[in-house]
């Protein structure tokens, strides 16, 4: 059934009139008549009185109209949605992000809810090698990594620079150093994350290019245990500077820079490139690189 027919026998219905109807529905009277008539040969059934001018529904067109009231509604209905999506008043972004690019996170969404608080975030914790295949395989609409993947059906954004900073508890020796040597950690106990990465890597090769002993005594899942440990003095720690943001800002761990390890890594926002970005979406983005610029 085509739901102008289905809107055409409402309206005769309400008007109780072809010709009323037809001045409603800016059409001819026989465009109506013509709709009514396709309307039944489709159904099967007579669904107006002929003999009646006032446009009287036959019992099979009583039962129709009902169904014919409900599908204008629902499709109204979906109308409404899809403007409200429009208008950011409803919907959902979908965000995969790391335990390091989650802080990334922070602030955007911050401002994200401020602007539009009727739509949802989901963010998962994804793995950073795994959230390019995330994105492909549609799990999540949009990804937070530190990297560019090379994979031509993804488009990879850069929003933001990150660095690779040497965290101390305020007390420690280096905390007011600013700058120091990689020949001064040779002592030092450091607290690693178990995960293995490229930056890992660098590291490891930094201090074996100096000829540094790198004395790693604690190994931990999580950043946050990380910073707790550094925070209580029991070891220094190698952290991308900004998951430790706010606890340097705040005075309760310092920041160090060591001299020969410069390392900065890039975070991306990345998406499928054939796809339609949902309207949520688009302000995400929108939104990350305004708190950023």
């Amino acid at each position: 059934m085509d739901i102008n027919q289905l809107e055409v026998l409402v309206t005769v219905a309400r008007e109780r009139s072809f010709s009323r109807a037809a001045e409603v529905l800016d059409r001819t009277q026989p465009a109506i008549s013509q709709a009514i008539r396709r309307l039944e040969a489709e159904v099967g059934e007579r669904l107006f009185d002929r003999s009646s001018k006032d446009g009287t529904l036959t019992f099979a067109g009583e039962v129709l109209l009902d169904y014919a009231r409900q599908m204008l509604n629902l499709r109204y209905s979906a109308q409404a949605a899809l403007v409200e999506m429009r208008n950011l008043h409803h919907g959902k972004v979908t965000i995969s992000a790391n335990e390091h690019t989650v802080f990334f996170l922070l602030p955007v969404i911050a401002e994200f809810r401020r602007r539009h608080p009727l739509i949802k975030i989901e963010v998962q914790r994804g793995v950073a090698s795994r959230i390019p295949k995330q994105i492909t395989a549609r799990e999540v609409e949009l990804g937070i990594i530190s990297f560019s993947p090379n994979d031509e059906s993804i488009v990879s954004i850069p929003v933001m620079t990150d660095e690779l900073t040497l965290i101390v508890a305020p007390k420690h020796r280096f905390a007011a150093a600013g700058t120091i040597s990689i020949k001064q950690l040779g002592s030092e106990s450091f607290v690693a994350h178990n995960a293995p990465s490229p930056y890992r890597q660098k590291v490891i090769e930094a201090f074996d290019k100096h000829n540094t002993p790198l004395n790693i005594s604690v190994e931990l899942p999580s950043l946050e245990a990380i910073k707790k440990l550094v925070l209580s003095g029991d070891g220094i720690a190698l952290v991308p500077r900004l998951t430790a943001k706010s606890e340097i800002e705040a005075g309760q761990l310092a920041a160090v820079s060591v001299k020969e390890m410069q390392l900065e890594r890039k975070l991306h926002v990345v998406y499928r490139k054939n796809s339609e970005l949902s309207h949520a979406a688009q302000e995400f983005i929108k939104i990350a690189k305004e708190i950023v610029s």
